[in-house]
């Protein structure tokens, strides 16, 4: 079985030096008016093109643009929908990690293009696959609040949310993506909705044309949604590790129709991984997978580090990588 390396979203934008600090930097000279938003564009563009490369010299088979440009999973893509207004922070999940909530103030549809722009650039500069991540329908609708009429319940919310992106998906897949990364943590909270978030991701399958979904989770325990995801109409499933950690049993027992992204490496804590912990894990599991690929990736996105430790936890899972297909020889 081939197995692939992958970054699963986010890149830490600030690096130690001078010049690992421009990104922030040019953000306070462009909040405070003493920048154009076209100059602080190609710092955006300068820092995305360094962090990709970071991780093709890290050996990754896919990469993403480390979602240089976004200021956190929600409001960056709420923030451009028509009817939503960005209101205070709100710590996201256990993390020391903050977003801005989409305050909904009418009925929520897609003005323009959402991360296009950014895929296009990204895979310009890039010569590996770049895999561009959308946060899902479910998950950006749990984090709105509702301050309109419009809305009676959550369903409603969800699956305009979901037609918006259903747009950005057939845009996406006609520039020529070929894989495209829905991210949705927040169904783990709440598996009482499973059967609307599957209604919720059919704009999104109707959409991709020749392109594959890939469903990432995160943040939680996988293992109470583990059969349904397996149902989705999605060609891939991401699954952290790291929250679950009785899921290689799981697995072994009832297998995988899907192709699936092993969350084995913890995205979140600086602490290299060692063969010891990580090849049982994949002996215990690879042989109940079917089809010819499977892809290995932290657990979530990588924003949670130091860039510097990123790129080395990067370095080591292509190690490890590496190693377990030689058969445990270095």
């Amino acid at each position: 079985m081939e197995l692939l390396l992958a970054n699963t979203g986010s890149y830490p934008r600030i690096a130690e030096g001078k010049e690992g600090q421009r990104l922030r930097q040019a953000y306070a000279k462009w909040e405070r008016g003493e920048l154009s938003a076209e100059a602080f564009g190609r710092v955006q563009d300068s820092v995305t093109e360094e962090v990709i490369q970071e991780q093709i010299e890290a050996g990754l088979d896919l990469v993403t643009d480390g979602q240089i440009r976004w200021s956190d999973p929600i409001s960056h893509l709420a923030g451009k929908m028509e009817g939503v207004e960005i209101d205070g922070l709100l710590r996201f999940f256990d993390t020391n990690f903050y977003v801005r909530q989409p305050v909904i103030v009418g009925r929520v549809r897609r003005k323009g293009v959402l991360v296009m722009e950014e895929f296009r650039f990204a895979q310009g500069v890039s010569s590996r696959l770049v895999k561009p991540v959308l946060t899902g329908p479910y998950t950006l609708a749990r984090w709105s609040i509702l301050h309109t009429g419009r809305y009676g319940d959550l369903p409603e919310l969800v699956l305009d949310f979901a037609a918006a992106l259903g747009e950005e998906v057939k845009t996406l897949a006609g520039e020529g993506a070929a894989l495209i990364q829905i991210d949705e943590p927040s169904i783990l909270k709440h598996p009482e909705d499973l059967d609307l978030f599957r209604e919720a991701l059919e704009p999104l399958i109707r959409a991709k044309g020749s392109a594959r979904l890939a469903l990432y989770t995160y943040f939680g325990d996988a293992i109470p949604c583990y059969e349904a995801f397996q149902a989705l109409p999605v060609e891939i499933l991401g699954l952290d590790f790291t929250y679950s950690p009785a899921l290689p049993e799981v697995i072994s027992e009832l297998g995988s129709e899907k192709i699936l992204g092993l969350g084995l490496l913890d995205g979140r804590n600086t602490r290299l991984e060692t063969k010891d912990v990580l090849f049982p894990i994949l002996e215990q599991i690879l042989s109940r997978l079917k089809g010819s690929m499977t892809y290995l990736n932290p657990s979530c996105g990588l924003e949670y580090l130091p860039r510097e430790k990123a790129l080395e936890k990067l370095r080591r899972m292509r190690e490890l990588r590496d190693e377990f297909l030689n058969g445990g020889t270095p």
